[in-house]
């Protein structure tokens, strides 16, 4: 027993020492096997990536064609709260995950694309999974902001095309910096973008794409970053020992150690001193995590940015800007350009391998950020909302376009500089501007840029009438119009009576020669001598009266003359005097236009007027006895067949220039006269097709002074003309000071707004239009020829944005004929018959004469007036 006791014993320990030495041979002769072959499991092992990531990018692409896009167009007012743009990053990280379950992580991304292409100064946009489409459809921006479904953008190729992706440096767990909402954030972005040109190709696009994270990935992230934060700890703790012993040690062999311990007598017996080594603390996870301590409304952003151009440099250029504007958002972390620089290179986006990553990334939007952007939505509020009131936007040529000369379509409105200082010939168009409005002090610019526009539409074959009581203007227009295919269709109505011998044309209000309806002229003229002096039913009715029936007879009168084709024994205004005072002549004419005369009115004559006392026409005559004591008026409204035609003017498109005089009761009531004739003549319009009718333009200089005179003619002409495409330019200086119908009716229909500097209490109306931006005290320290101004283009409202005014002897330098302006005065004046003051007043002073003979002379006739062929300027 004893012999085989130990063979029996020995046997499970022997078997036991074999099988583990076998199994670590065997391992030993598989790693010798590996490392002798080690290409057959590094193929195998890439053949398996290989295939997966084929397959991954197989799945990616087709769920990639399953999105949608959407485009944000904010309003004018849009002023998003905080909580309404974090509500909207929440809209989009839910919408992140709207895709199959099959769909790879990769594809579940809302993009959002900020796109400058020349179109706009920023396209809003924002793609994602077709089925988050309902969900990010309703904002929580309310109507503030319009969304509709967009189109795939397919971009030109462009010569020259940078790209970078933008990864978070710094502290990993830092937040960015909290940019506020006033100015805008996207400001910054805007001003990179804010000199692109569309001309030479320029393309700027930033694509930020948020997504949802699993939540391994983020427990894995968190391990990492607290494993990396006690590494830190112990390494401090290990350096801060050192530091204890290394201090410990020069202290025992200082010379003031020794001689303490020599002093005490310790020398040689105490040992050295006990040294306690600092212990690591303990890593609180919210300092060690920061941002990344909370799961709440955290996700991963992808950060891409292209630019291009087909001029060289400006791509380069453009992208720089980007990564300039980026900095704003920098704080504890920041956005860095991913890549490496080595001398004047960079590897990076642009260069392989990274190259063909970012184009699949980019076409297909699919998202694979790198491992440190982890952001929390209030980070990146500035990005997730489209531009809002805070936000400066530039003017390109698409919102408000470029104006070249002899265009009809486009409109003079001054000079717009870019950001970059370059200027810019600016218009808008001219169907759309109905009414204008310029306010600002004397001296300001208003007239100048009025008169650039009425310039600029003339030579571009337009029509106009420009108004303009103290004749400044016209002196100051004359260079820029003395050519020769201008000079045959401009006239000068000039009232003024400057020089020894003045020109002075003619115009007869109840003239009938030119084709009028007799009872539009009637009212036109009643309506006119109502508006200058005050009259209406309850303070005059029986002036308005007299007047409407005196006015009603003469121009019966002047129908038979017509009729008779003898329009120069037609009656003037100056007539009522005798058909009121003079018996025999109002007998005369009663009998003689018995069948051009309604029932009613002949009636009122013959039992009505017989009733009146003699003293109740004074009110009526005093006015016209006025006039007729004044040379000029007398020999320009006492011209029986007057050349003066509006209604003619605007469907030859004529340049009118008429400067009624002063701003005295005559001067007013010729303007009234001149106002009403025009508000009748565009009125009588109607018969003309809407698509026949020519454009015409009016310009009123000074409205203060014309308005004293028709406030409710000038009103009406701001609400009526434009539907017979008949527009209004007016220029005040106090809006204060027109009459309340006008101001309203001035401010309602603008299309255009603009003010020049001025007392801030002038310029508050016209800013508080604008909503005070800018306010009353930037307006009015604008220097001269400056204007700040909104406009309407294609349908929408721009502005308001600084304008300089354009300067004639600038823009229209080319235009300048001062050799003909002598030339063009004489044609102007021969186009209005304009004859010198002294021939005409003989023949005023004995017009009665020749209407009484043709009174006496005429047989009466009762078929009705008939309009006549409309004449203009000869």
């Amino acid at each position: 027993m004893d012999a085989t006791a130990p063979y029996v014993t020995e046997q499970p320990v022997l078997t036991a020492t074999g099988s583990v030495v076998g199994v670590f041979t065997g391992i030993l002769h598989t790693a010798g096997w590996i490392i002798t072959h080690w290409h057959v499991p590094a193929v195998a092992a890439l053949g398996i990536w290989a295939v997966g990531e084929w397959a991954v990018r197989r799945w990616a692409r087709k769920a990639s064609a399953e999105r949608m896009a959407l485009e944000l167009v904010p309003s004018r007012h849009f002023d998003p709260g905080l909580e309404e743009i974090f509500r909207r990053g929440v809209q989009l990280a839910r919408a992140s995950t709207s895709m199959p379950w099959w769909a790879p992580r990769r594809t579940k991304t809302v993009q959002i694309r900020l796109r400058a292409d020349g179109s706009s100064p920023l396209r809003y946009r924002i793609e994602g999974p077709a089925g988050g489409e309902r969900l990010l459809s309703i904002t929580p921006f309310g109507p503030a902001v319009t969304v509709k479904k967009a189109r795939r953008l397919v971009d030109k190729p462009r010569e020259h095309v940078v790209r970078a992706e933008f990864i978070l440096r710094g502290k990993p767990t830092a937040p960015l910096r909290e940019v506020p909402l006033d100015p805008d954030p996207l400001q910054p972005l805007i001003d990179a973008v804010s000199d692109l040109r569309a001309d030479l190709g320029d393309l700027a696009e930033i694509r930020l794409d948020i997504q949802r994270a699993p939540k391994w990935v983020l427990r894995a992230r968190r391990l990492q970053l607290m494993s990396d934060a006690r590494r830190r700890e112990r390494r401090e703790a290990q350096r801060a020992a050192g530091w204890v012993r290394q201090d410990a040690t020069g202290i025992e062999d200082s010379f003031t150690w020794q001689m303490q311990q020599l002093v005490s007598g310790k020398q040689g017996g105490g040992g050295r001193r006990l040294v306690m080594p600092p212990v690591p603390r303990r890593v609180d996870p919210a300092e060690a995590l920061g941002k990344l301590v909370d799961d709440d409304h955290l996700v991963r952003v992808q950060l891409l940015v292209m630019c291009a151009s087909n001029t060289e440099g400006r791509a380069q250029a453009r992208l720089a800007q980007l990564q300039a504007a980026l900095d704003v958002f920098g704080g504890g972390s920041r956005w860095a350009m991913r890549g490496w620089h080595v001398g004047p290179w960079r590897f990076g986006a642009d260069r392989w391998p990274s190259r063909r990553g970012f184009e699949r990334r980019w076409e297909l939007g699919h998202c694979q950020p790198p491992r440190p952007n982890w952001v929390r939505l209030e980070e990146v509020t500035g990005l997730l909302k489209p531009p809002t009131v805070h936000c400066r936007l530039p003017l390109l040529a698409s919102d408000l376009p470029t104006f070249t000369f002899n265009n009809p379509e486009l409109l003079l409105q001054g000079i717009y500089h870019a950001p970059d200082g370059t200027p810019r010939l600016v218009a808008s168009y001219a169907k759309e501007t109905l009414f204008e409005v310029a306010v600002g002090k004397a001296g300001g610019g208003k007239t100048e840029r009025a008169l650039a526009q009425a310039i600029g539409w003339a030579h571009a074959g337009g029509g106009l009438l420009f108004v303009d009581p103290h004749r400044d203007s016209w002196p100051r227009a004359v260079p820029f119009l003395a050519h020769n295919a201008l000079m045959q269709r401009i006239a000068l109505i000039d009232l003024n009576a400057n020089g020894p011998s003045p020109h002075v044309s003619s115009w007869n209000p109840l003239g009938m020669h030119q084709g009028q309806t007799a009872h539009e002229v009637v009212e036109a003229t009643a309506d006119a001598f109502a508006s200058a002096l005050g009259w209406d039913d309850a303070s005059a009715p029986r002036a308005l009266t007299i007047l409407t029936a005196a006015l009603a007879l003469l121009v019966a009168v002047n129908a038979a003359a017509c009729q008779a084709r003898r329009p120069e024994d037609q009656a003037t205004v100056f007539h009522v005097r005798a058909l009121l005072t003079d018996p025999a002549f109002r007998t005369i004419a009663l009998a003689k236009v018995k069948g051009l005369l309604d029932e009613e009115t002949r009636s009122w004559w013959q039992t009505v007027f017989p009733t009146l006392p003699a003293d109740s026409y004074a009110v009526v005559l005093n006015p016209i006895a006025r006039l007729a004591s004044n040379p000029v008026t007398r020999a320009f409204l006492g011209q029986p067949a007057g050349v003066y035609n509006i209604r003619a003017a605007m469907d030859s498109k004529m340049i009118v220039w008429v400067c009624p005089g002063g701003n005295g009761p005559t001067d007013r009531l010729v303007t009234a006269l001149l106002a009403r004739d025009l508000l009748r003549a565009v009125r009588s319009r109607r018969d003309t097709p809407e698509a026949q009718r020519v454009a015409f333009r009016t310009y009123f200089d000074e409205l203060i002074t014309l308005t004293g005179a028709a406030p409710e003619t000038i009103a009406s002409m701001f609400e009526d003309f434009r539907k017979y495409k008949v527009q209004v330019h007016g220029m005040t200086q106090l809006l204060a000071r027109l009459p309340i119908p006008v101001r309203l009716s001035l401010v309602q229909n603008a299309s255009t707004l603009a003010s020049t500097a001025g007392s801030q209490a002038a310029i508050a109306p016209i800013t508080a239009e604008w909503g005070d931006r800018p306010g009353p005290d930037i307006v009015a320290a604008l220097d001269r020829f400056e204007h700040y101004m909104s406009l309407t283009v294609r349908g929408r409202r721009l502005g308001p944005v600084r304008i300089t005014g354009p300067h004639l002897d600038d823009v229209f330098a080319e235009y300048a004929r001062p050799r003909q302006a002598g030339e063009l005065e004489r044609a102007a004046r021969a186009a209005a018959r304009a004859t010198p003051l002294d021939e005409l007043t003989a023949p005023a002073a004995d017009e009665l004469n020749r209407v009484s003979t043709f009174l006496t002379q005429h047989t009466p006739t009762t078929p009705p007036a008939t309009r006549l062929q409309s004449k203009g300027y000869r």
